[in-house]
């Protein structure tokens, strides 16, 4: 995995890698992603982070503030 790509741990994402983007990751910032296939609509949340040994991270967190959700 490289530094561009972000692994997801948890919810309806658990397991997917995709790119961050071409701006500069910031640890701490929370995502929203909503979930409308086949049933109710499913919001979670997750949150941006980076270890040495794993690289950056999304895992699934609790609501965050509605101020520090941004769309990917």
């Amino acid at each position: 995995m490289t530094a561009a790509s972000v692994r997801f741990f948890g919810g309806p994402l658990d397991g997917r890698v995709q790119e961050l983007g071409d701006g500069e990751p910031v640890c701490g910032t929370v995502m929203r992603h909503v979930h409308l296939h086949d049933g109710p609509k499913i919001e979670t949340h997750y949150e941006l982070g980076y270890t040495a040994e794993a690289g950056w991270e999304y895992r699934l967190c609790g609501l965050a503030d509605p101020d520090e959700i941004v769309q990917p």
